[in-house]
Parts: C-alpha cells; sequence; structure tokens
C-alpha cells in the first residue's frame, strides 16, 4: 500500500510503498482509510519536536486524523462489523486503568497514539487500531468530510466543553486564531454555550469565515487587538480565551485578554508561556491545557456534525499529493483543514 512516512527530521516525507497492517490481537480493527487530515501537529513531528516525548523508531507513518471503513476485525471486536463507517479517536485507550474507567482517555496508562508514539498512523491507505477507538457513523457519511475531527475537532471541542461551566449568559469568550481548530471551536461555542463570542485573527478572511460560523464580534490582530479586546468588555478582558495560537507571542497576547478571575484554554503549542506570579494572585487568572479529548467528547462532536451544527472547512488532496498539502499548510495556504483521501 501506498503511505507517507517520516525517515528523517527536518525533511519532507515520502511516500513509499510499504505492507498493509495487519491483525495482531482480538481487539484488533484494520480500517480502509476514507480521510487523513493534515494537521499542524504532523509540522511539529516532521521537526522532530516530539521525538523525544513519543520515541518512535524512523522510518514511520505520519497521520492521527482518520475516519474510514472496517476491512478486519479481530475475534473479540463486537462493536464494529466489517463496512461500517467509522471515524478513529485519535488515542486507543485500554479501558481498565483508572484514567480510562473515569472517562480520562487521554491520561490512559497504556494509551499508543498511531501517527505520533512508534505505531503508524493513518496516512495511508490502511491503519491498524483497536475496537475502542471506533466511533460509528451513519453509513452515508463521507469519511474525508469528517476526518479532521478525530483530532481536530476533538481538542477544539474538549476545551470548549471543560469550559462550559464559566460560560454562561452575559460572559465573553474570546476565540484567538481562527484556523483548523479555531474554526470548530467558534462553533462548539455557538452549538453549546450562550457567551458572546469575540474572534481574533490576523488573516481578514479567516475573521470573514469566524462571522459565518456564528462570531459576535471579529478583531484584527494588528497590534491593537489586546485594547480592542478590552474596548469590547468594557475594560476588563474576557471571562474566558482560548487561545489555538499559543505561539509567537500570541500566547502573552492572550493572558493579557483574559479578565481578572477569568480562563486561559492553552491549545495551541509551540511559544512559552510568562507571567508575573503577582498577576496570578491578584487577578486570581486561571491557565489550563489541553490535549485532544475523551471518546465522549468525539461521540458528542459527532452528533453536533451529523446535525449541522459544526462543519469542517475542508480542501482535499489525493494521497499522492501529500507533500503539497504539507507545505500549503505550512505556508498557511489552507484555510480550515487539509485532508488526504487515499
Amino acid at each position: 500500500m501506498k503511505a507517507v512516512r517520516v525517515h528523517a527530521y527536518h525533511e519532507d516525507p515520502t511516500i513509499d510503498d510499504i505492507p498493509e497492517p495487519k491483525l495482531s490481537g482480538p481487539l484488533d480493527v484494520i480500517i480502509k482509510v476514507g480521510g487523513a487530515g493534515v494537521c499542524r501537529t504532523d509540522l511539529h513531528i516532521i521537526n522532530g519536536d516530539w521525538s523525544e516525548a513519543m520515541g518512535p523508531e524512523l522510518p514511520y507513518v505520519i497521520g492521527h486524523e482518520n475516519a474510514g471503513w472496517v476491512h478486519e476485525i479481530g475475534d473479540g471486536v463486537t462493536n464494529v462489523a466489517v463496512g461500517d463507517t467509522v471515524i478513529l479517536h485519535p488515542q486507543p485507550s485500554c479501558g481498565l486503568c483508572l484514567a480510562c474507567r473515569a472517562g480520562k482517555d487521554m491520561q490512559c496508562e497504556n494509551a499508543f497514539f498511531p501517527g505520533l508514539s512508534n505505531n503508524d498512523g493513518g496516512m495511508a491507505e490502511y491503519l491498524r487500531t483497536t475496537a475502542r477507538a471506533c466511533v460509528k457513523l451513519n453509513p452515508d457519511t463521507n469519511p474525508a468530510d469528517v476526518a479532521a475531527l478525530a483530532d481536530a475537532g476533538i481538542t477544539a471541542y474538549h476545551a470548549v466543553r471543560k469550559a462550559v461551566p464559566q460560560l454562561y449568559p452575559g460572559t465573553t469568550a474570546v476565540v484567538q486564531g481562527a484556523g483548523g481548530l479555531g474554526h470548530i471551536g467558534i462553533q462548539s461555542l455557538a452549538a453549546i454555550t450562550a457567551t458572546r463570542i469575540i474572534v481574533v485573527d490576523r488573516n481578514p478572511d479567516a475573521l470573514a469565515l469566524a462571522e459565518q460560523l456564528g462570531a459576535d464580534e471579529t478583531v484584527l490582530a494588528d497590534g491593537t487587538h489586546i485594547d480592542a479586546v478590552k474596548d469590547l468588555t468594557n475594560g476588563k478582558g474576557a471571562d474566558v480565551v482560548f487561545d489555538f495560537v499559543a505561539e509567537q507571542g500570541a500566547e502573552l497576547d492572550a493572558w493579557a485578554m483574559t479578565a481578572p478571575a477569568g480562563y486561559q484554554y492553552v491549545i495551541g503549542y509551540g511559544g512559552e508561556f510568562k507571567a508575573p506570579t503577582l498577576d496570578f494572585v491578584a487577578g486570581e487568572k486561571n491557565v489550563i491545557g489541553n490535549i485532544v479529548g475523551t471518546y465522549n467528547d468525539l461521540a458528542e462532536l459527532m452528533v453536533l456534525a451529523q446535525a449541522g451544527k459544526v462543519t469542517l472547512h475542508t480542501r482535499q488532496y489525493p494521497l499522492g499529493s501529500a507533500l503539497e498539502a504539507i507545505h500549503d499548510l505550512d505556508a498557511g495556504r489552507v484555510r480550515g483543514r487539509a485532508i488526504l483521501v487515499p
């Protein structure tokens, strides 16, 4: 089969012919990939940023946002059947440890992460995952239309879902960065909260899309955006700020836009957060990290997606054009999400 593999960091991946994955356990599931998202995390992987944390052996197949059709199942699989349309939770978990039993899939003691850890991902024709990772979809769903919800989608939704208690009527939320994750965050906020939504981005086209998706106000990130947000919030800042950028100083902008006793959710990464401890104490601000989401988050998000309340704006590429997709994403030429279709 064809697959996109990283052979060396700081170099372009290559499209290789490799054997199809095989079942190795009773709960394994082989997926015929119908769509694989190209994520900024893939750029970080290619750059070697995850090598120490995940320790994959090179070469390996990248791709952690995947949907498709069940191709083969292990003897113990009962929740899906061959031919089912599915989207995959990106981190298969064991279901037995304390974290899993508490519904905290991302803290599973025995999890693996195809496309990040030492396990081949889904930028390929076939992928091996587990029964626990599969969320069944309506049979008429096109996997390429929803694949990026598997990671970008639940990452954005997970942050919004955690913040719901702080987003009652009369509050204000800022979404910083209306790109691949942020545009899903905007729709999630509009779907499950009553908060006022302010979107900050440096790209006027992204702001125009944000208005279509439910933003109440938009602010161009031109150096005056912190003051503009303060003006829109009677000088105090937003009750909740979702930072989908968190690099090149944006993480400090998010802090400055957060109101006293407010919450800054850090979803993007790459920068470095620094703030005087007195600001924490005197302002009682809260900074909260966010990594992907739970199986339940993905199941809830798919309900919203199949009801038309959350939609992905995508640009599709054939698998053979993976390098073009990666370069377009890196250069900022992709609005929404890039999807590879085998």
